[in-house]
């Protein structure tokens, strides 16, 4: 029986499950506490994932595939046929709070790009909420990042100065420098971010 258990371990170890886990939630920024509360698991539990400790079930697996937008066979695929080309029809994006669990969010999110794999930038539709200027919590992650707004009035404090973009306006900034996002008035305020870690 040991044998067929190391079999196992072994043949689960070649997807590299734990390394994808983490590798996705660190090019959305995103703690285990936080990653966490959008699956419902533990911290513990996603920590003993991601280091390989535990191999997750399929039902586990699928709730953090959810929150990323990638689908099972993320996981499953061999590195050398995997996806140069991802499609993602509008009816298959789900959203997201930007802060799960939050009283006040300061955007909704879709993953654009979840059918291709390795990627190497991750695009967003954000649905921009209004919030008043001292609840626009500012954050920071490695890397550069694009917006472009679509429709809409958006404010965009970068560091201490403040940016505002209306439709059609586009801003490349360093997204290691704090940052937060706020739309101005009350019409619908959407737009693209690309981040690039």
């Amino acid at each position: 029986m040991a044998g067929v258990t190391e079999a196992i371990s072994e043949g689960l170890g070649r997807y590299s499950i734990g390394e994808k886990l983490r590798a996705l939630r660190l090019r959305k920024s995103m703690g285990l506490v936080e990653l966490g509360k959008h699956t419902g698991l533990s911290a513990a539990l996603l920590s003993k994932l991601e280091r390989g400790k535990l191999f997750p079930t399929l039902p586990t697996l699928l709730r953090i595939a959810m929150v990323f937008g990638v689908g099972l066979d993320y996981f499953f695929t061999d590195e050398r046929k995997r996806r140069v080309v991802g499609v993602v029809r509008r009816d298959e994006r789900v959203r997201f709070p930007e802060r799960p669990g939050a009283h006040d969010v300061p955007y909704y999110f879709e993953c654009l790009d979840y059918r291709a794999t390795e990627r190497k930038l991750s695009a967003f539709l954000a649905d921009f909420q209004e919030l008043p200027a001292e609840k626009s919590k500012p954050h920071q992650h490695a890397g550069v990042e694009f917006l472009y707004v679509l429709k809409g009035s958006l404010a965009l404090k970068i560091g201490s100065d403040e940016y505002v973009l209306e439709a059609e306006d586009a801003i490349y900034f360093d997204s290691a420098v704090q940052h937060s996002y706020r739309r101005r008035g009350a019409k619908a305020c959407t737009g693209v971010i690309v981040t690039v870690p």
